[in-house]
């Protein structure tokens, strides 16, 4: 099998020393999307297009020499060849299949196997190794339908705006603020989106997405609007001016109790761009993996949980991290 190191990222030795998603900067480097936690200024990148033009907005830069693969499309690289399947996280997030001497390895970064309204849909290959990220990886972690939390999404924001108050809708810049704008297509609710969000959704539209109506931000505009923000304003001079406001935090530790304390907000609504627990054990069941690598989150529970049923797994980020080679 392919080996497998971790030392702040996945590290890849016999792959012409590939790092997968590695923190700092590396000579060789997959990245899997573009949220800040998986990017990094390397020397060469392998990615796909839109994760090169959203890190280019975004830092700069996605890498001095960049590799741009399409989706499905096989390249070879020295001593092994990749190829780059969808993840269903964000726009352009991908997952890559590594094959070496007959050896197959998936890593996900991360990934969604429900269908999103922003993002290309998941899809999976066949794999000796599997290395998945575990954000959500507890039994209880469920998310009900999409749908349903939608519909929630759009009677706090038709009852806020009845009673005069603007709705605030907090999800990150890139992926969470363009499924929520996504979601309130038809609703016929005007929508303004903070900067941040604007830049990042002209991008999407540039690369083909669709979303209803929207404007920027303008401050003396924002009554009978519902404004979508970045996580980060909360608390913000921007958002303390608004003196009628109800704030809603999207995002899938909404399903933990108490959630709408810990983010001292009026609503949390459990949108999420990551896979649940069911979907982490239906990647595991379609990859048919001999062994597993877990990564963030709950990886030392889920690793446990694999051991359980028979599947060698280990957590490489967690309390049962190992160092050496593996």
């Amino acid at each position: 099998m392919i080996e497998v190191r971790y030392d702040r990222g996945v590290y890849l030795p016999g792959c012409d020393h590939l790092w997968l998603d590695p923190r700092g900067t590396r000579p060789f480097a997959f990245i899997s999307h573009a949220h800040s936690d998986h990017t990094g200024h390397h020397q060469r990148t392998i990615l796909t297009d839109a994760t090169a033009r959203f890190m280019r907005a975004r830092m700069g830069s996605s890498g001095k020499v960049q590799h741009i693969l399409k989706y499905g499309e096989e390249r070879e690289f020295g001593s092994f060849k990749a190829t780059l399947l969808p993840a269903g996280h964000v726009l352009g997030s991908a997952q890559v299949l590594i094959e070496q001497d007959g050896n197959r390895l998936l890593y996900t970064g991360d990934f969604k196997l429900r269908p999103g309204l922003s993002s290309e849909a998941a899809q999976c290959a066949e794999a000796d190794t599997l290395i998945m990220e575990t954000t959500f990886g507890l039994p209880h972690y469920k998310f009900p339908p999409a749908a349903k939390t939608i519909t929630r999404i759009l009677e706090f924001c038709r009852s806020t705006l009845a009673e005069g108050s603007v709705p605030v809708l907090l999800g990150y810049s890139l992926g969470k603020a363009q499924e929520i704008l996504a979601a309130l297509a038809g609703a016929e609710l005007p929508v303004m989106l903070h900067g941040s969000i604007w830049q990042m959704t002209q991008l999407y539209e540039e690369l083909g997405a669709v979303f209803p109506p929207y404007v920027r931000f303008e401050p003396e505009q924002v009554a009978g609007h519902v404004l979508i923000c970045p996580p980060m304003t909360k608390g913000s001079a921007m958002l303390e001016k608004i003196t009628d406001k109800r704030i809603a935090m999207i995002t899938g530790w909404g399903l933990d109790e108490g959630a709408v304390y810990r983010y001292g907000c009026d609503s949390v609504f459990p949108l999420s761009d990551h896979a649940d627990y069911g979907e982490l054990m239906e990647m595991v069941d379609l990859v048919k993996p001999a062994r597993v690598f877990t990564l963030h989150g709950y990886a030392d529970e889920f690793a446990l949980d694999l051991r359980r049923r028979g599947i060698d797994a280990w957590s490489l980020t967690g309390g049962n991290q190992l160092e050496f080679s593996l």
